[in-house]
């Protein structure tokens, strides 16, 4: 292993990174609220951790093109997790199992151990015969700088799955020892296994803690594992699964066989664009989660990176959600409380009654805005609730509430002059007195709540500031919102 080769590397990656940042200066589709990296492409959450008073976000990050490329870690602190100090780049290729141009430093997680801050992510390289996917460890004493332990790789694909296929390990600490799960495929169908260690160097196999057999895809990316009040949560993005790209399962772990059983299943987010999310637990006590703002789809399918890429830049976060668990056993996944602090311009109605003639729900100036309808479905007579936003009149994202069938439906169609499609939900309305509905707009993405925080749809809108009207209106009936609440938001991100 070549030490001095790893920090040449992320010298060079930061010359790189200081010459480009100007490029973004004067960039209209940059995010105000959501994370981003300085330039450049980025994608997975890497690696969230609360480390010695900060919150520390790592990323797939390409900065030397805004687009995916051989992947390295972008590493960012912050103490509100809105406002960011963005550090060195924590890993760069540079050693034989993650140097190349199509693989690099892949998707990981981080622990504190001894006082000591340690990544372990997937290294990912061809030595000719395919791509090989291997689990690597890096550590570092300030939590900056980082070094790749000397005996990587520490964990191979076992005899018979994929070794193209093998990534993404997820760490946690369980009565002393010390485990992860990986994603794995074998015979095309996922599966997710689980090792323990007693010093996250040597690892050893324990079992296939959980598995598809054809219901949940042939792949589990990003998988994470924790523990909720006194249940356990797998949650994962399938891949084969259609629409379907944030899973999570609750239930109960052996620990003595390594089984994970659940029994209750349910979607994070709906929306085009939330993927790979990570969770991990503050200070606070919260189990919060990151999910990248995109996915992979959209990408190939429409032969183009999209609007920012021709901006030097390519990908953010959607706003961290804490996840609570209900008493039925499913999730809720509610904005963190800190995004109060951006709050202005407030606007509260009471007692709103909509009918076809549109009521602005905007605030600040319309462009990055925080909505929150409460609809009485009691008094409502309407069929179907519309929610345009971020309209010229022309171009304008629709969010439909279908009352009649029970159904969510994000229309992005005419959203920008390049945005296609329509995502859809069940909308769970069954024994509900009320509907809440809570939106966040920001300068290219909207994110839509609802049900309490258990219908969620994310999805990239690449519109100009000219969009700035937001309204609701009903159809087919009278809606009566017992409250409509906006809150113009302040520029976070620089």
């Amino acid at each position: 292993m070549s030490k001095t080769l790893h920090l040449e590397n992320i010298k060079k990656v930061q010359k790189e990174i200081d010459s480009k940042k100007v490029l973004i200066k004067n960039a209209v589709m940059r995010q105000r609220y959501h994370f981003m990296a300085e330039e450049g492409w980025l994608n997975d959450p890497n690696g969230l951790i609360f480390f010695r008073g900060k919150y520390h976000f790592f990323y797939q990050h390409n900065p030397y093109n805004s687009f995916w490329g051989a992947m390295h870690w972008g590493h960012a602190v912050s103490e509100d997790l809105l406002h960011w100090e963005y550090l060195p780049v924590a890993l760069a290729p540079s050693e034989a199992y993650d140097d190349h141009k199509e693989g690099g430093c892949f998707s990981g997680s981080a622990i504190e151990h001894d006082g000591k801050l340690f990544l372990i992510y997937t290294g990912t390289t061809n030595y000719g015969d395919g791509f090989v996917q291997t689990q690597c460890v890096a550590y570092s004493e300030d939590g900056i700088h980082f070094e790749k332990y000397e005996k990587n790789p520490v964990i191979t694909a076992p005899e018979g799955y994929e070794p193209a296929n093998f990534r993404d390990p997820k760490v946690w600490e369980h009565d002393g020892m010390f485990y992860l799960v990986c994603g794995a495929k074998k015979d095309n169908l996922a599966k997710a296994l689980l090792y323990r260690s007693k010093n996250l160097l040597d690892w050893e196999y324990v079992n296939v803690m959980a598995e598809s057999r054809g219901e949940l895809g042939y792949m589990f990316e990003c998988p994470d594992f924790f523990q909720i009040g006194d249940k356990c949560v797998l949650m994962f993005s399938p891949m084969g699964l259609h629409e379907r790209t944030c899973v999570y399962l609750v239930g109960d772990m052996d620990y003595n066989t390594g089984k994970f059983y659940h029994t209750t299943m349910g979607e994070i987010d709906w929306g085009f664009d939330y993927y790979a999310p990570q969770s991990f637990l503050d200070a606070k006590g919260r189990r919060l989660i990151v999910g990248w703002a995109n996915a992979w789809d959209w990408m190939p399918f429409w032969k183009d990176w999209g609007p920012t890429y021709k901006e030097n830049w390519c990908g953010s976060f959607a706003i961290p959600r804490e996840v609570r668990l209900m008493p039925d056993n499913t999730l809720q996944f509610i904005p963190v409380e800190e995004l109060k602090s951006l709050r202005t311009d407030e606007r509260i109605r009471y007692g709103v009654e909509v009918e076809s003639e549109p009521v602005d729900i905007s605030a600040g100036d319309g462009v990055a805005y925080e909505s929150r309808l409460v609809l009485d479905l009691e008094r409502t007579t309407a069929e179907k609730v519309v929610l345009e936003l971020r309209s010229d009149g022309d171009l304008k994202s629709v969010v439909y509430l279908d009352l009649k069938h029970g159904q969510m439906t994000f229309d992005r169609n005419h959203s920008d002059g390049w945005s296609r499609g329509q995502t859809k939900s069940p909308l769970k309305l069954m024994d509900k007195k009320l509907l809440d509905i809570h939106l966040f707009s920001d300068q290219s993405s909207i994110e839509v709540f609802g049900s309490q925080y258990q219908t969620n749809h994310s999805c990239n809108v690449f519109a100009s500031d000219a969009q700035n009207k937001n309204t609701v209106q009903a159809l087919g009936g009278q809606a009566y919102f017992s409250s409509i609440i906006s809150y113009g938001l302040e520029r976070a991100i620089r």
